[in-house]
C-alpha cells in the first residue's frame, strides 16, 4: 500500500481509480495535463520553443524523457543538435532560475542526452543551452548558450 492509502502502482487520481500507474502517479501513457490547463513549467517551455523557433532553431523533440533524467526541448541549429533545459523561478531567492541547474542537474542532463545521441545513426556536434525565464514573459526570456561542458 501507499502511503495515500492505494494499492502500490495504482493511479491516484479518481478519473483512472484501480488502473496502472508510472512512478509519478499517473496511468501509463497518461499526459500528465491531459483534459487540465498546462502547468507552469509546460507553458515556459511553450514559451521557450517559440523563442527559438523564431531565432531560427528547429525543434525536433519536447520533453524527452528517460530514467536518469529529461530533456526539455532539442533543437536543431544549424548542423549542431542543442539539448535546452528551461528554467522557470519566480523570485531570485535562491538565485533564480540559473542557479537552480545544479550539478546533479546537469549530470542528468548529460545522461539524457547520452541516451538520445545512443539512438542517432551518427554523432552531430552539440551543446546544451538553457533558457531562463523569471515570469511566463517572452520579452523576459535570458538564452544561455553551451552552459555544460563536456
Amino acid at each position: 500500500m501507499s502511503p495515500q492509502g492505494r494499492p502500490k502502482g495504482e493511479c491516484r487520481s479518481a478519473q483512472h481509480a484501480g488502473q496502472p500507474s508510472s512512478p509519478q502517479g499517473r496511468p501509463k501513457g497518461e499526459c500528465r495535463t491531459r483534459g487540465q490547463p498546462p502547468t507552469k513549467g509546460a507553458e515556459a517551455e511553450r514559451l521557450g520553443a517559440a523563442f527559438l523557433e523564431a531565432r531560427g532553431l528547429s525543434i525536433i523533440e519536447r520533453n524527452y524523457r528517460r530514467r536518469c533524467g529529461e530533456l526539455d526541448l532539442v533543437a536543431r541549429d544549424g548542423a549542431t543538435l542543442v539539448f535546452v533545459e528551461v528554467r522557470l523561478r519566480r523570485g531570485r531567492s535562491f538565485g533564480g532560475a540559473a542557479a537552480s541547474i545544479t550539478a546533479a542537474k546537469r549530470k542528468r542532463l548529460i545522461q539524457a542526452a547520452s541516451l538520445y545521441l545512443a539512438g542517432l545513426s551518427g554523432t552531430p556536434c552539440c551543446r546544451f543551452d538553457a533558457l531562463l525565464l523569471d515570469a511566463l514573459d517572452p520579452a523576459r526570456i535570458e538564452w544561455l548558450q553551451d552552459v555544460i561542458s563536456t
